[in-house]
Parts: structure tokens; sequence; C-alpha cells
């Protein structure tokens, strides 16, 4: 293996800080808004978008490092490296933002699901909806690992397409 090869861990750590960073911002952005309450389509889909483009670009920045060659692997790596460094800085952010930036934030959460869930449910009580929330509440902690999980999926998708779309082998001579 060549010395001066770029390695994929280090392109993933610096774009899934890149990624991260660009996260919160957007999640400042929507908390201005009174919007980080919600988690409409449209906020998932500009999510997906912005973890998707700075796959894309991490993957060209490392074919460029690389001489102008791509494994399929490498891709992967990327994608999936940089999902999992900017999950664990959003949920690091998740975690400041619920415990003391906002306290009640997950009260308000649970009571927003429970208008929801009235006017969509008519034929549910009130009880039956707060036993619901219980046990959300019981099982509130399962949310992290499976974040993280769904993060890294969606980034080794987008690895996946970036690495079809960039990738280049090295000649064999």
């Amino acid at each position: 293996m060549d010395e001066n090869q770029p390695k994929p861990g280090k392109f993933a750590l610096r774009f899934g800080l890149i990624l991260g960073a660009i996260s919160m911002v957007f999640n400042i952005m929507l908390m201005s808004q009174g919007l980080h309450y919600e988690q409409t389509l449209p906020i998932q889909i500009i999510g997906i978008v912005i973890l998707t483009t700075v796959v894309i670009i991490g993957i060209q920045q490392f074919k460029k490092a690389n001489g102008g060659f791509l494994a399929l692997g490498d891709a992967l790596k990327l994608g999936t490296g940089i999902a999992v460094v900017a999950a664990v800085i959003g949920l690091l952010y998740f975690f400041i933002l619920s415990n003391f930036i906002e306290p009640g934030f997950m009260d308000k959460v649970y009571e927003i699901g429970k208008e929801k869930a009235l006017v969509d449910n008519p034929e549910l009580t009130e009880e039956q909806i707060d036993q619901g929330i219980a046990m959300q509440k019981k099982f509130a902690w399962i949310a992290y690992p499976v974040i993280l999980i769904i993060q890294a999926v969606i980034g080794l998708v987008a690895g996946l397409v970036g690495g079809l779309i960039f990738k280049k082998a090295k000649p064999d001579y």
C-alpha cells in the first residue's frame, strides 16, 4: 500500500464534523423559528439532502486526493463514516438541548404527540394515549442507537450511490 494514499477515516472524520456543524446550524435555525418540535417530511428530506450532499463532496475530495482513483469500498467507508460522526454530534446536540438548553423539550414533544393522537384516533381514550406515552418514555433511550443506525444506513446508501458514480479503479500496471 502506498504511504501517500489518503485514508478514508481521515476524510470521514473531517466531513463528518462539517456535516455535524451544518446539521447543528440547521437545527438551531429550526429552533429559532419554533419548528424544532416538528419532524415533517420536508424537514426530514432537507436533512437527507444535506447528508447526501456532504457525503458526495467528501467522496469527490477523497478521489481528488487519491490521484483521481476511487474504490467502491472506500466510498462506502466514507459515506458510513461521515454519517456516523455527524450522528454522534447530532445526538450530543440533542442531549444538550433536551437536558440543559430546554429541559422541558421532551415533555412538549409528548404533549404535541398526545394532541395529534387524539385528533388522528378519536376512538382512543385519553387514558389509553397516556399509557402509550408512558411506554414511550420508558423506552426513549432506544432512540439514540436507532438514530445512529438509521444515519449509518443513509450514509451507506449515499456512499454507494456516490461510489457507483465516481468509481475509478487504479490500473493494474
